[in-house]
């Protein structure tokens, strides 16, 4: 078989063994898993040779659910193949043919990010002003300098960026946002919350929130935790069509099942010892 260049789609879950996703030297990260598994089954030999590339990369405990890799091999892909070579808390779900030349990260038309804000962690805050927030999320859309809203890396020369759009949603238990934008600053997403979400707790003013739109004066903070961030989805031209596999999809499903499970149970405890305080 001829060599052929795929997409291939892979969800993980962000466990503090993994030093974030992108390769490291002398730690674990998620590519090396999968690359210790591609090797596995002969589907490459070397990362170079392949053109293994990721479209998008994430900080320690950040988790996902749609992101992508590319690689050139002479092995048309069986996932659960690999998917056997690869820990419970990654796999490959789906997969489509690109030409030659194309590149998960450069090709990428979108990146879907969610952010889960446990309400619980917000309810010793009074006087929440919500609609404060999402004026601040209708501010941060469109073509800004977002230096402020990231962490400083020497390797980007340039710091704007085009946020295609951010929604937040509240339910009983959480506060949820969803980013879209072709491109993310390192951090840029967590650091943007933790100034929305300062601003809608009174910590800062709106216009302190405006002062970070000011490119020439550099403001430090940290950003918001990152386990609550997920990389949702990567859109693609409409004429590339990711093929789901049925039993990497339910293998998939059945691991989110299983921990759902094993959390609701821990979180109901919890709940309970904190609500039978009379000691």
């Amino acid at each position: 078989m001829h060599p052929q260049r795929y997409l291939l789609k892979f969800y993980y879950i962000g466990k503090k063994k993994y030093h974030g996703s992108q390769r490291q030297h002398r730690v674990l990260t998620i590519e090396d898993c999968i690359i210790k598994a591609l090797k596995e089954k002969c589907y490459i030999n070397t990362i170079e040779s392949s053109g293994f590339e990721v479209a998008s990369r994430t900080d320690k405990l950040v988790s996902a659910r749609g992101a992508v890799f590319s690689v050139t091999t002479e092995k048309r892909p069986i996932l659960m193949e690999i998917n056997t070579a690869l820990p419970r808390e990654i796999g490959i779900w789906a997969h489509a043919t690109v030409p030659t030349n194309f590149l998960s990260r450069f090709n990428a038309l979108q990146r879907h990010y969610k952010y889960i804000m446990p309400i619980i962690g917000l309810k010793k805050y009074k006087n929440i002003d919500f609609k404060l927030m999402q004026k601040a999320c209708d501010i941060l859309i469109g073509t800004h300098n977002f230096s402020n809203f990231a962490k400083k890396d020497n390797s980007v020369s340039l710091n704007k960026r085009t946020i295609d759009s951010i929604k937040m949603r509240i339910t009983s238990d959480f506060l949820i946002f969803d980013f879209k934008s072709r491109a993310f600053l390192r951090q840029q997403i967590r650091r943007m919350l933790k100034k929305i979400l300062e601003l809608g707790v009174g910590d800062i003013t709106y216009s302190d929130f405006l002062e970070l739109f000011d490119s020439s004066k550099s403001i430090s903070y940290q950003p918001l935790r990152p386990d609550g961030l997920i990389l949702w989805d990567i859109i693609y031209p409409e004429n590339i069509k990711f093929k789901v596999d049925k039993k990497s999809k339910e293998r998939m499903l059945s691991f989110f099942s299983e921990q759902e499970e094993k959390f609701v149970l821990k979180n109901f405890l919890f709940k309970l010892l904190r609500s039978h305080n009379n000691y």
